[in-house]
């Protein structure tokens, strides 16, 4: 047998080109998958082959686990202080193995570790050619349609066959056996038992490394495109950013008489692709992506991370676009909330705020209407900034004595510690809540002024109700609202 074995070994790694050592593992593991049939529970085998003789020895083994953590696989494990009557001075993650009679290889034995062997070769060629594609780093693949998989495209390139799925392509596009096509390389699943190499033509990193590919002076970093967003076959926004002042990156991206932009657009299926200039400053930078549209004015909202957009009533609907595809795309490309709104509507949202921050000054100073109004028009926001802004700014206010900025600042502090004492013991109501993550005791508190005073309440919320409350913008809102509901889930477990 040990004869048999050393030739079998070497045929192989002769016929298939591999290491002798990967045949040696996968014989392993045949013989062991061979012994372990002689138990009905689930044993764990280790085989070992003499890589000079051929002769080959089999264990069963257990693994040697902490006593507090039991045992989770009794027919593998072994808990230490049994582990220690049986191999005194065996440590923790060591395995006590004990030796079985050898297997008779013969003919069937030799028939299913041979087809054993050819699998585990196969699964090594494989990886191999796929390391093999991974070292060339493209970003960009291009191949040949081999065949349709329900609904899934299979590519043919080179050796590889990759996996075009119908969510990554590109609405209305026909594709044909035998057609050429490139696409982007989403990701790789080393798991997956078909196609490994999964594609993309609708992902944001194509349409930036097909200009990559065309322009030349983002090779050389003269050039970046900074951000990307995509409707597929419909319409893109990139970004650029040149670091060359003598280079107009717009004009460069374009290409003489269109080149680059066109090449760029036939490969996406006609997609059109409007060109922006970044910037540093986030409200230019809306504004440029908002283009063809023209912006009134903007208000920039740090907080939530949005902003108010006005445009007058003819350039409204190039702003929106069709079924709101400029300003979406203009948000994904910025990574701002952005709001059109016309004059009229602006100004009735001022209003209101106005309105608002006019009765907070009211019934929180105990000042007249007239008082709250030159406090408006004097920019303050909040009763903070009255409380603790630089008292010199203050006394820079006309229509204010010092004796009325001195009771003013007094009445502000006595209203912010008011309020401050109010939430605390509405916060004392909340503990479950403050011990969840991202919560605050500034949140917790609103949510308590509203009666929600458990993950329970707030799991029942919807997101725009908890944006509402909160302040938080909708990405924020939904995880904390995903994160109150989990211990739902881990209940039904």
């Amino acid at each position: 047998m040990s004869r048999e074995i050393l030739l079998l070994v070497d045929a192989l790694a002769r016929e298939k080109n591999v290491a002798r050592d990967v045949v040696f593992d996968a014989l392993e593991n045949a013989l062991a998958s061979a012994m372990k049939k002689r138990f009905k529970e689930d044993a764990d085998i280790r085989v070992s082959i003499d890589r000079v003789s051929g002769e080959h020895e089999g264990f069963r083994r257990w693994l040697v686990v902490p006593d507090d953590a039991g045992l989770q696989e009794p027919d593998k494990q072994e808990m230490y202080s049994d582990a220690q009557e049986r191999v005194p001075g065996i440590q923790v993650d060591q395995y006590i193995e004990e030796p079985l009679e050898p297997i008779e290889f013969g003919r069937i034995g030799a028939q299913a570790a041979k087809q054993a062997i050819l699998q585990r070769i196969r699964d090594a060629e494989r990886e191999q050619v796929l390391n093999d594609f991974l070292e060339r780093g493209e970003p960009i693949v291009s191949g040949t349609v081999k065949r349709m998989d329900k609904g899934d495209v299979i590519i043919e390139t080179g050796k590889i066959e990759a996996r075009l799925p119908r969510t990554e392509m590109i609405p209305k596009e026909n594709m044909r056996v035998g057609d050429r096509i490139r696409a982007w390389v989403l990701k790789v699943d080393h798991t997956a038992r078909g196609q490994q190499v999964i594609l993309s033509r609708t992902a944001s990193d194509f349409i930036r490394q097909l200009f990559e590919n065309e322009v030349p002076e983002i090779e050389q970093g003269l050039l970046e495109i900074k951000a990307a967003a995509r409707d597929p076959g419909i319409r893109a926004k990139i970004a650029v950013v040149a670091y060359d002042k003598r280079i107009d990156p717009i004009g460069t991206c374009v290409g003489m008489r269109g080149s680059r932009v066109t090449a760029v657009r036939n490969e996406l299926g006609g997609e059109q692709v409007d060109i922006v200039l970044w910037a540093d400053d986030p409200a230019e930078f809306v504004i440029g992506a908002l283009a063809p549209a023209h912006v009134e004015s903007i208000l920039v909202d740090e907080d939530k991370h949005a902003m108010d957009v006005v445009v007058d009533a003819e350039n409204l609907p190039k702003a929106i676009g069709a079924r709101g595809q400029n300003v979406r795309l203009a948000s994904e490309l910025t990574g701002w909330q952005i709001n059109i709104m016309t004059p009229e509507e602006s100004q009735n949202r001022q209003e209101e705020e106005r309105a608002g921050l006019r009765r907070t000054f009211i019934d929180k100073l105990d000042v007249d209407e007239e008082v709250a109004d030159i406090l408006i028009d004097e920019g303050f926001t909040g009763l903070e900034e009255i409380a603790y802004v630089p008292m010199q700014e203050l006394l820079e206010i006309e229509a204010f004595d010092e004796d009325t900025i001195n009771e003013l600042r007094t009445r502000a502090r006595n209203a912010l510690l008011t309020e401050a004492i109010a939430d605390e013991e509405r916060v004392q109501t909340t503990p479950e809540l403050l011990e969840s993550e991202g919560m605050t005791a500034e949140l917790a508190a609103k949510l308590a002024d509203k009666k929600i005073y458990t993950l329970d309440d707030l799991a029942e919320l919807a997101t725009d109700e908890l944006s509402e409350i909160t302040g938080l913008d909708e990405q924020h809102a939904s995880e904390m609202i995903m994160r109150a509901r989990a211990h739902w889930f881990d209940s039904e477990a």
